[in-house]
């Protein structure tokens, strides 16, 4: 008897194991997926990880079906899944259930998509016999269109006698009702006559036959020359370099002649974006090059779309090229030679919720070091963990520091908001200086960007006369208005409510938004520049999967003349005629209470000042903020990225945190308020019986209540020199032992490493 150990695509530790009913014995190899029960009715899709001969010391069920003919899952993407289990303190189930689409998995099922074809039945396949059939319908015009138009669209009109004189073309019954512009009922009269049939066809989703033109790959300038083959030499001799180019420096350009060299040597690049929207702006320059040898994918995809982009990574002709967001480094690669992670420095690369909580670049890295890659990270602001490593030597570093065509940084005037509030000379969000140059730029026919952080109307609404804010009553936040839907929304659980028309606490009727939310921003760009075309780019108004298109395409072409974002506008799109970039409220992020704002707040100003002027003349850019004075605006207005990184350098060893340490957060949820913090006092001591004064909290993290749970954090600062494993086994050792305990048999605890 065989056996077979198993992952469920459960939050579960460890493998399961079934027996192998002899029939199915052969073919069982690592990564088939095998169908199995579990408990008394429930199957899953299970992943073989281990078959073996050793019978289990318990009893156990058969394998109800075997999936595959071959793995779905190729040895190198296995080691992947094992090192993310292992350094994200996360279950192989877990790990499976967010890698694998859910159409690979039988409780969603997968059904390859068909279409309905048009054919000429047997007794009117030849010439005589279709003149007698249009001379039948001389009386029925509607169906004799519909006969004509499938006719010329099949060839079947070029017959003579019974050969056709040209190749015969399969034609879909869409295609026949677009061409005669009849109803489907003349159509059914022709298949009632027995003049057409139809017949279901599989099609695929992804049919795209352009082909490649490496001759439209532009030719590298002098700078741009310089820096590819500094990154050349570096991959010689280290796996990973880091590019730090100016924003607009031509890093596209690197990244493409990169691709063709190793496509040219027969190897697959994987090639990572943190955001959809810009996946759909990079799809358009990569596919005028590698055509068809490109596959893109999001998570804005269908999931038959994802299903077949894997089984296509898995057939004799995969993808060359993948461009796609976070999820992407989960597909099958063949041969991957080259893994470009750009805007390496992004957030949107970590996963939040769910489990696994990982960062994409960090399993890019590991993902290529499996087939012997090359990792090329590229940014205008690396992460401070990227230019550590590159400066103790673990990475290559190679600087492009001017722009393409030597266009001058953008000028940055910092506007002394605090100031102009006292005067009384603000506009809502705008200052003078920032209306006088939107006016002059869109008088000139150019474009402006304005940054503003937040979505919504308004963060919150309040009673003028007690001060009353609505509240989720799920989570410890308050309530997102949202003028358009006339709605306060909860950010966090989706929770729902209808302004209300006086306060509930004391009956005033004068409730008003405090704040501003880009619907805001909208509303008052509109009513000052009317004969603005303003679009609005957040996540409100890109949840569609032709959102992003439609929305970069209108700016693009100039359908829309201002743009309003959150931070996905600041994220590496490129644009032509942006002059003017107004961040509205820089205090936003240099306020937020996290040791990272600054880095952040950094990033995001840089990358958005990054937008103007990109071509033709120098750009201008509006930073507005209260805390004029502070270091980092300053940095942020010379460009000045080793300032900065040197001064957060010095107080990040200080206090031990990132790039020095290494943070470990662990959560614990419950329903009961005092049973979470009892549970988190408790298992901060057990904690620090291994790690010591390493161990900080329990305390209440910034919104301590989401979808009725409370939630308690502690956070562990680790030494990068200590082994990873032990800490691993003291932390599993402490939440086995806790719960142990009965009191919290229903206690969530999670972890989140390397949290952002």
């Amino acid at each position: 008897m065989r056996y077979v150990d198993v992952v469920l695509p459960l939050p579960l530790e460890g493998f399961f194991t079934y027996s192998l009913p002899d029939a199915m014995s052969r073919g069982v190899e690592m990564g088939v997926r095998v169908l199995v029960p579990l408990g008394r009715s429930k199957t899953y899709t299970a992943l073989v990880a281990r078959v073996h001969d050793a019978p289990p010391a318990f009893e156990v069920k058969p394998v109800m079906q075997i999936l595959d003919t071959k793995p779905m899952l190729l040895p190198q993407q296995w080691a992947v899944w094992q090192w993310l289990s292992k350094y994200y303190l996360a279950p192989m189930g877990e790990v499976y259930k967010v890698a694998l689409p859910a159409g690979l998995k039988a409780e969603e099922g997968f059904r390859p998509k068909t279409e309905r074809y048009v054919g000429l039945t047997k007794a009117f396949s030849n010439e005589k016999s279709l003149h007698l059939a249009l001379d039948m319908l001389a009386r029925a015009q509607r169906q004799r269109q519909v006969l004509e138009a499938f006719l010329r669209l099949s060839h079947w009109d070029s017959a003579v006698g019974d050969m056709p004189q040209k190749p015969l073309s399969e034609v879909t019954r869409e295609e026949v009702m677009n061409e005669s512009r009849c109803s489907l009922a003349a159509f059914k009269a022709l298949t009632d006559r027995g003049i057409l049939y139809t017949y279901q066809k599989e099609v695929g989703r992804l049919n795209d036959h352009r082909p490649q033109q490496l001759d439209r790959i532009k030719s590298l300038n002098e700078a741009q020359l310089e820096a590819y083959n500094q990154i050349r030499f570096q991959f010689l001799k280290k796996n990973v370099v880091l590019l730090h180019g100016v924003t607009s420096s031509g890093k596209t350009e690197i990244y493409i002649h990169l691709i063709a060299q190793a496509l040219q040597k027969g190897q697959q690049v994987l090639y990572l974006l943190p955001e959809i929207a810009l996946t759909v702006q990079m799809m358009s320059r990569l596919k005028s090059v590698f055509g068809s040898r490109l596959g893109i994918y999001h998570s804005k995809y269908s999931d038959a779309e994802r299903v077949e982009i894997w089984q296509k990574q898995l057939s004799d002709s995969p993808y060359d090229v993948i461009l796609g967001a976070r999820s992407a480094v989960f597909l099958p690669f063949q041969r991957l030679g080259l893994v470009i992670i750009d805007e390496e420095h992004e957030t949107s690369f970590k996963q939040q919720d769910p489990a696994p909580r990982y960062h994409a670049r960090s399993v890019a890295i590991v993902l290529a070091q499996q087939y012997g890659a090359k990792t090329l990270l590229g940014t205008a602001t690396p992460s401070a963990e990227s230019y550590q490593n590159a400066l103790k030597g673990k990475y290559g570093l190679v600087r492009l520091t001017s722009r393409y065509q030597d266009i001058a940084l953008p000028e940055i005037r910092v506007i002394d908001v605090k100031d102009l509030r006292r005067r009384r000379m603000m506009n809502g969000a705008f200052s003078p200086a920032l209306l006088a140059a939107m006016r002059s730029a869109l008088e000139k026919g150019e474009q402006v960007i304005l940054f503003q952080n937040r979505r919504g109307f308004a963060p919150m609404i309040e009673c003028r006369v007690c001060g009353w804010v609505p509240r989720c009553t799920n989570c410890d936040v308050s309530l997102t208005l949202h003028k358009t839907l006339n709605q306060l929304t909860c950010h966090y659980c989706g929770f729902t409510y209808t302004p209300p028309s006086e306060c509930p606490n004391c009956g005033g009727t004068d409730l008003r938004g405090r704040g501003y939310g880009t619907e805001k921003i909208e509303d008052q760009v509109v009513e000052i520049f009317p004969e603005a075309r303003v679009a609005r780019m957040d996540l409100d108004t890109t949840r569609t999967k032709n959102a992003y298109e439609r929305l970069i395409a209108d700016f693009s072409s100039g359908r829309t003349n201002v743009l309003i974002g959150t931070q996905m506008i600041s994220k590496g799109l490129d644009f032509d005629r942006v002059s003017v970039v107004g961040i509205l409220n820089a205090d936003s992020m240099l306020n937020f209470p996290d040791f990272r704002s600054y880095e952040y707040a950094f990033m995001m100003m840089a990358q958005v000042s990054g937008r103007a002027g990109r071509k033709g003349r120098q750009g201008l850019v509006f930073l507005q903020t209260a805390n004029a004075d502070l270091p980092v605006i300053s940095q942020v207005v010379r460009n000045d990225y080793e300032a900065f990184f040197n001064d957060l350098a010095d107080e990040r060893r200080h206090f031990h945190y990132p790039p020095f340490y290494r943070l470990i957060a662990v959560y614990m949820k419950h329903n009961k308020e005092p049973l979470v913090e009892t549970a988190a006092m408790e298992m901060g001591s057990r904690l620090r019986q291994f790690f010591g004064s390493r161990v900080l909290g329990p305390d209440k993290p910034a919104v301590a209540r989401v979808k009725t749970l409370h939630i308690r954090k502690l956070i562990i600062k680790i030494e990068p020199q200590l082994d990873g494993n032990r800490v691993r086994e003291c932390l599993r050792y402490a939440q086995t032992t806790l719960l142990q305990d009965k009191r919290y048999a229903a206690l969530q605890v999670y972890y989140d490493v390397d949290p952002m």
